[in-house]
C-alpha cells in the first residue's frame, strides 16, 4: 500500500506541471514533524541536500538569505537532509550555521522517494500556496530567477 502510493507520487511528479506536492511527513531536528498539508497557504521551498554536497553547502547562504527576505510574507523553507547524511553532521551543520528555517532528516529515504525519487543534490522544489509544485531545480537555482518566482507566487491569492 505504502509503496503503491509512493510510486503514484513519483509518477505524478514526473511532469511537475503544477502537480500536487506529494503527501510527506518531514521529521525535524527538534523531533517534531510537519506534513505537506501543513504547508498549504504558504509558498514553500523544499530543498534536498547533504552536508557532503559542495554545491549544497555553497548555496546554503543564499537559501538562508532568501528565507530571511520573504519569511514575513508567508514563505517557508524546509531543508531535507538525504538518507545517507549522518544525523550528527546535519545537526552540527544546522547549529554552526544557525540555519533559521526547518531542517528535516530523511533517515528512511521515504521523503526523497515520494518527491520523485530524488537522487541528486541539491534538488529544490517550489510549492505554491495551493500545495502544487510549480518549479523544480536540480543543482543550484538561479537565485534572481527564484526570487522573481517567489514574488509572483506570494502575490497570488
Amino acid at each position: 500500500m505504502v509503496l503503491a502510493s509512493l510510486l503514484g507520487a513519483a509518477a505524478v511528479l514526473a511532469g511537475c506541471g503544477n502537480d500536487a506536492a506529494p503527501p510527506s511527513t518531514f521529521v525535524l531536528l527538534d523531533g517534531s514533524s510537519q506534513t505537506t498539508q501543513d504547508l498549504k497557504g504558504k509558498v514553500t521551498l523544499v530543498n534536498f541536500w547533504a552536508t557532503s554536497c559542495t554545491t549544497c553547502v555553497a548555496e546554503m547562504p543564499q537559501v538562508v538569505a532568501t528565507y530571511d527576505k520573504y519569511r514575513a510574507r508567508g514563505y517557508e523553507t524546509i531543508a531535507v537532509a538525504m538518507e545517507y547524511d549522518p544525523p550528527g553532521y546535519v545537526v552540527n551543520f544546522a547549529e554552526t550555521r544557525k540555519l533559521p528555517f526547518k531542517v528535516a532528516i530523511d533517515n528512511t529515504g521515504a521523503v526523497a522517494k515520494a518527491w520523485g525519487d530524488v537522487q541528486l543534490t541539491p534538488t529544490t522544489y517550489i510549492v505554491n500556496k495551493q500545495g502544487q509544485i510549480v518549479k523544480k531545480y536540480v543543482g543550484a537555482p538561479n537565485f534572481d530567477e527564484l526570487h522573481k518566482l517567489i514574488e509572483k507566487l506570494l502575490a497570488e491569492a
